[in-house]
């Protein structure tokens, strides 16, 4: 049984490049699966753990939030899955003799995939004002340190509170209902990296921020379009159903500046036939350029148009406003630009026309890479308004599917954890406690840095992930971050966000998804919200990586208690002692939830409402689904330039990194790499095995730099590059967003590429 951590810190400046593949999961990955879970957690544990993962008795896997059909597969886990569940359940730990071994210096010059293979913290540490490393402390006195840098706060207004993903709804819940009553809205979270844009794009134009499709619905779809989204990596489950849907006779459309293995062909590792042969996915490859996905959507909406009884005419009469305006805006599409946007010919757009032509049932999914772009709303408000003219809202096997990347990340929003909450909610939270919520608007994470920079905020508290490592423009957000007053850290491992401090910070440990919760009143379970509006309990089976570990609803609820005082009436000791105490609440606050502790004892859990799918009714402001127009943008790219997005590696999670290997793409041993196309390179002189600094380019004239990148001939579309993040987020600057999501635009980002020697 292998629990040591690696020694030292691997060298990730050199890796090996192999040949890229064409077929995702198969046998590889069962056994990278096993290798993986049996170094961090030995082989009876990990039986113990990997049968309970996304059953209805078990726990939700802690990586991505595809939803799980009402019939479990006995492994109903994929590989990144379980390297996740290897990663929280690992044997490892990082105790207090860590910390005395380890300064704060030493910690901040490791990678992130280091820091992350030493395992469970089993303490809250402190770092005391000018201490050189952290140190034991008891969760009293965490929580007196919270409570004095709070109540010492000139405003609420000082004080940023940042959810990730993983964190469930009763935390989630009790953390926003712990800030409003506090004082301040400022609760900036994942969300506003990630599918903000298409939050904002859906409330506009459908009235729901949310995913219109269930599972069910993929499986009866009769064309499904991926666009900007790398299922094989990022969302593997999701494979399973795109290939019950070709079963059924769907065609699959991928839009995407590089080939993926998954959406190329998917070897089930849960079937025979699967294993032995696999099943092709795609019928049709649009190589995209990078951000000309609006103008590929703008054609085709014209090109619909134009074919005689393409049109449902009854849903854009019966259901739609706006149509005339989108309408003229559509006809005047232009083929030239189409192309130069696009990088793609006219046989091919030609050909997916005949291919949206023939459905009746169309559903179109996407990810990173439409919403992070400064166009990324006008983007998807352009699929939607696709969606709209063929009558595809509302309609079984039909719709919008935006594709959520953290467990939980969909349900923490409908917990309340929003900057800019809607009045209604804030009406009900205050009818249910008896206190007045603060109105005005709080702080994104974008905003959040900004003011941390300025000196306007004091006091950062995260729960859960690490938001160093996932914000732009590095150097900016690391120095905004030491001049905190406070920073604590609500975590289950190590990351770099706990090497980069305040004057004092804290990192309080919790429990995962895979431990068993005990409280006063008996075994606890938690709930969370799937992609597709899903919500279901997870009830973890481990004993916890240590008897000093408290839950997240614990954590928030002392942590309120001790700022608040006695004077706050919110029943937070009842709350920690028993989460079905917290979902009454939630069931009369939140709408859809009504009923909460009934309806979650049903195995699988429940479907929220969603308004527009259920009924074809549209909660916007004209009561209808709004068709829009606006100018078509895409990047435009200098002479001698490329244009570079962020991704992930396969044996990466958001920013935790599970190994140095990239297996798809045929990277092996490291991640500083720039995959650029062959011709590109050559007419730059940059030779496959060079080495070379990615330089970005902004308005702002701040040169942003990213060194050592080996250079790797890939088919990645003409003009386009491709590194993984955290390691180029260095080149985002924290001004270049998305307009009206405030997204960052990681996805778009002009690069010239200068030689360098290898490290």
């Amino acid at each position: 049984m292998a629990t040591k951590p690696p020694e030292g810190d691997p060298v990730q400046d050199a890796p090996q490049v192999e040949g890229v593949q064409h077929a995702a999961a198969g046998l590889q990955a069962i056994g990278h699966t096993l290798r993986i879970a049996q170094r961090q957690m030995g082989m009876r544990r990990t039986a113990q753990t990997l049968l309970k993962v996304n059953q209805k008795d078990g726990f939700d896997c802690p990586g991505c939030a595809w939803p799980e059909g009402d019939k479990r597969h006995v492994a109903e886990f994929c590989e990144n899955g379980a390297k996740a569940v290897a990663e929280e359940a690992t044997l490892r730990r990082v105790t207090p003799a860590f910390f005395a071994a380890h300064p704060l210096a030493d910690l901040a010059s490791r990678s992130g995939y280091w820091l992350g293979q030493q395992g469970r913290i089993t303490e809250p540490v402190y770092l005391a004002e000018g201490a050189d490393r952290y140190e034991a402390v008891t969760w009293e006195r965490a929580f007196a340190i919270i409570a004095e840098e709070l109540r010492a706060l000139a405003s609420p207004d000082e004080a940023l509170f940042y959810t990730s993903g993983r964190t469930s709804n009763e935390a989630a819940f009790l953390l926003q209902l712990f800030a409003r009553e506090f004082g301040t809205n400022n609760l900036p979270d994942c969300s506003n990296m990630c599918h903000e844009s298409s939050g904002s794009a859906l409330t506009e134009t459908l009235g729901v921020g949310k995913g219109s499709v269930s599972l069910e619905d993929l499986h009866r779809a009769d064309l499904i379009i991926v666009a900007g989204q790398n299922p094989g990596t990022n969302h593997p489950r999701m494979l399973s159903a795109l290939e019950k849907a070709k079963h059924s006779g769907a065609r699959i459309i991928s839009v995407n500046p590089l080939p993926e293995a998954g959406l190329e062909k998917f070897r089930n590792p849960q079937t025979p036939q699967g294993l032995l042969k696999g099943t092709s996915l795609t019928d049709l490859f649009l190589q995209i350029r990078i951000g000309g996905d609006q103008a590929l959507f703008r054609l085709l909406n014209r090109l619909v148009l134009e074919t005689p009884g393409a049109v449902d005419e009854d849903f854009v009469r019966e259901h739609t406003h706006g149509y005339e305006e989108f309408a003229a805006a559509a006809r005047a599409a232009d083929w030239d630009e189409t192309l130069a946007a696009t990088g793609l010919d006219r046989a091919e757009i030609e050909r997916a026309l005949g291919m949206v032509l023939a459905s009746k049932r169309t559903i179109v999914c996407w990810a990173m890479g439409l919403t992070q772009h400064k166009h990324a709303v006008p983007t998807i408000r352009e699929v939607v308004n696709f969606l709209l003219l063929r009558g595809n809202i509302g309609r079984p096997g039909a719709g919008v599917c935006p594709v959520r990347g953290h467990s939980n990340v969909q349900g923490d929003r409908t917990m309340g954890i929003f900057e800019r909450p809607a009045p209604a909610f804030l009406d009900a939270l205050e009818r249910e406690f008896g206190f007045a919520p603060p109105r005005h608007h709080g702080l994104d994470v974008v905003r959040s840095i900004r003011a941390l920079r300025d000196g306007e905020a004091k006091v950062f508290f995260a729960m859960g992930g690490n938001f160093v490592g996932a914000t732009p423009d590095t150097e900016v957000t690391e120095a905004a971050m030491r001049r905190a007053r406070l920073t604590v850290h609500v975590s289950t491992k190590l990351n770099r966000s706990h090497a980069v401090t305040g004057a004092r910070a804290l990192v309080l440990p919790t429990l995962g998804r895979t431990d068993r919760d005990e409280q006063k009143s008996g075994r606890q379970f938690v709930t969370v919200e799937d992609s597709m509006g899903m919500v279901h309990a997870s009830r973890g089976n481990l004993p916890p990586a240590s008897p000093h570990l408290l839950s997240e609803p614990a954590i928030v609820a002392r942590m309120a208690r001790a700022v608040l005082g006695p004077e706050s009436a919110t029943p937070w000791e009842e709350f920690e002692k028993d989460y079905a105490t917290v979902r009454d609440r939630i069931a009369r606050v939140v709408p859809g939830f009504e009923d909460f502790n009934a309806r979650i004892a049903h195995p699988g859990g429940f479907t929220l409402p969603h308004a527009p799918r259920d009924e074809r009714r549209f909660p916007t402001a004209t009561g209808k689904a709004n068709f829009t127009a606006a100018p078509v943008e895409y990047p435009e790219l200098p002479e001698g330039r490329l244009l570079l997005q962020t991704l992930r590696s396969h044996d990466q999670y958001n920013t935790t990194i599970y190994g140095l290997d990239d297996r798809y793409r045929g990277i092996k041993g490291g991640r500083r790499v720039v995959l650029v196309n062959a011709a590109d390179a050559g007419e730059l002189g940059l030779a496959d095995g060079s080495y070379a600094d990615l330089v970005s380019e902004w308005t702002d004239g701040v040169e942003r730099r990213a060194r050592g990148f080996r250079v790797v001939h890939y088919p990645t579309a003409r003009g386009c590059a491709a590194a993984y993040y955290p390691e180029t987020n260095v080149l985002v600057p924290l001004d270049a967003t998305a307009d009206t999501s405030n997204t960052p635009a990681s996805k778009s980002v002009v690069v010239r590429l200068e030689q360098s020697p290898a490290d």
